[in-house]
């Protein structure tokens, strides 16, 4: 059964960094393209960074910019997200998912919907 398990959300103040893992079981992560995507209670998922199989292509949404780091490292089976200056609007729940293994490219990553596996969510709170 494959699953992804996300950890190192948290309560962090303006400014500060988080890292967030996101571990793969069942299977190797090295086959799939990961994103990380952002829920808001009330907003609409948001798609926050991509990854591809091959780690040489990496996509992120526009506020994130400079500020975000995604990387993978497939020998641990695990995906970071590494969150610097962190502000208030990035707050929410944070989920890593799998794209199809047919997808080479961050095809899809916009909206998530073609994502097969999708991990149980960190929560990512950044309050003064």
């Amino acid at each position: 059964q494959v699953q992804l398990a996300e950890s190192g959300g948290g309560l962090v103040q303006p400014g500060e960094s988080l890292r967030l893992s996101c571990v793969a079981s069942g299977t190797a992560v090295g086959y799939y393209g990961i994103g990380w995507f952002r829920q808001v209670p009330g907003k609409e998922r948001e798609a926050v960074s991509c990854i591809n199989r091959n780690e040489d292509d990496a996509y992120y949404t526009g506020p994130v910019k400079g500020r975000f780091a995604i990387s993978r490292d497939n020998a641990k089976n695990t995906v970071y997200l590494q969150m610097n200056s962190l502000q208030p609007e990035d707050k929410g729940v944070y989920y890593c998912a799998a794209a199809p293994p047919t997808y080479y490219s961050c095809a899809g990553w916009r909206t998530g919907n073609d994502y097969i596996y999708w991990g149980q969510g960190a929560q990512v709170t950044v309050s003064s």
